[in-house]
């Protein structure tokens, strides 16, 4: 239990880069370093919790942890996540609100240097769970699908479920597959429900929050929400922690604390209830063929995570000296932990910035 809360609550604090990397870092962490599951079980982890509303990344750590230890590896595991996120975007906050130097956008130029371990980390859980993902040239079809959707300015959680029941309706055709100050609790109770009904990854929530804060209550201006949205962005661990930040906005320390309770208790609640349901999922021919088409979905999802993630890194010099120097340092040692990938990024990164900005 101790070794599951201080892995967790290390990832709470290193893991930048959105849900992609989150469980990207998690594989990295839970399959290959500790081999607490399978490759197959940790993507059917990932194919079932697309399937539930909430953020996608944090449930998967709530899995990760009820997998190990039961309910009590529920909680440990998703609070160690939660918390450095929350408390991080609690203070960036009260920066905010009380108007000290900062913006959105200064916090992001220091945070370049982690882009290019994020691109390496993603892109190795895809060779890795690809593999297992992808069992044959339909499901490669499937993948390569969801990526086109993506282009083409479909949602995730569209291009998820169409990927998943195109590839199952293909694959059940073929005969071989016959089968502010506002009152805390107010506060709390809408961001209950945008918890109970938010699909896909925690960047959809920019839609449920503008309709719900911005345009509905005015609560919040539209400048405070994209300001809460960057922060919750730039921050390490789950996206949603942009729920502290705008409750913080609207309620002051109870409001932030009361949106962060709202957003993610319904996550602990469908990954309880859902986690002792995957094996018999599983187990299902018809479910079965579904769950596959999910989670070559949910691949092609990655994958396109990818490229604008890539181009950022390819327009700034130093980002992209820092992933040829990180791409080294992974093809010498191969088992590196993900954490002290992100680390090193970070500090190769400010050194050839520095090295540069010296030369100039």
């Amino acid at each position: 239990m101790k070794e599951l809360v201080q892995l967790f609550f290390r990832l709470g604090i290193f893991a930048f880069g959105g849900p992609a990397a989150h469980i990207a870092m998690m594989q990295r962490e839970v399959v290959e370093k500790r081999g607490w599951m399978t490759q197959d079980y940790f993507l059917d982890l990932i194919g079932a919790t697309s399937l539930i509303p909430g953020p996608n990344s944090t449930e998967m750590v709530m899995h990760c942890g009820m997998h190990k230890k039961g309910w009590r590896g529920l909680l440990g595991a998703g609070f160690s996540f939660i918390f450095p996120a929350c408390l991080l975007t609690g203070l960036l906050a009260y920066a905010y609100v009380e108007a000290i130097e900062f913006s959105p956008e200064t916090l992001k130029s220091y945070l370049t240097g982690l882009y290019p371990a994020v691109f390496l980390l993603i892109a190795l859980a895809i060779k890795k769970l690809g593999k297992k993902a992808i069992k044959n040239s339909l499901l490669g079809v499937v993948t390569a699908f969801v990526v086109i959707l993506c282009f083409f300015g479909f949602s995730e959680i569209t291009a998820l479920f169409t990927g998943g029941v195109t590839g199952f309706c293909i694959m059940k055709w073929k005969p071989a597959n016959k089968l502010n100050s506002i009152e805390p609790l107010s506060i709390f109770l809408v961001f209950l429900k945008v918890g109970s009904v938010l699909f896909g990854s925690g960047y959809v929530l920019i839609a449920y929050m503008q309709d719900e804060f911005v345009s509905n209550r005015s609560w919040m201006t539209l400048q405070q929400l994209m300001d809460a949205i960057a922060i919750g962005q730039l921050t390490p661990g789950p996206v949603l922690s942009t729920a502290t930040f705008a409750g913080y906005v609207m309620g002051g320390f109870s409001g932030a604390v009361w949106a962060s309770v709202g957003i993610f208790l319904p996550s602990f609640l469908f990954v309880y209830f859902l986690h002792p349901l995957i094996p018999r999922m599983r187990a299902s021919k018809n479910f079965s063929v579904f769950l596959n088409s999910i989670n070559a979905s949910a691949i092609g999802l990655m994958v396109y995570v990818l490229f604008p993630m890539g181009k950022n890194i390819i327009a700034s010099i130093p980002a992209a000296i820092t992933l040829g120097v990180m791409c080294l340092i992974v093809w010498k040692k191969n088992k590196i932990s993900s954490i002290k990938l992100v680390a090193l990024s970070f500090g190769v990164h400010a050194f050839i910035f520095y090295l540069l900005e010296t030369i100039k």
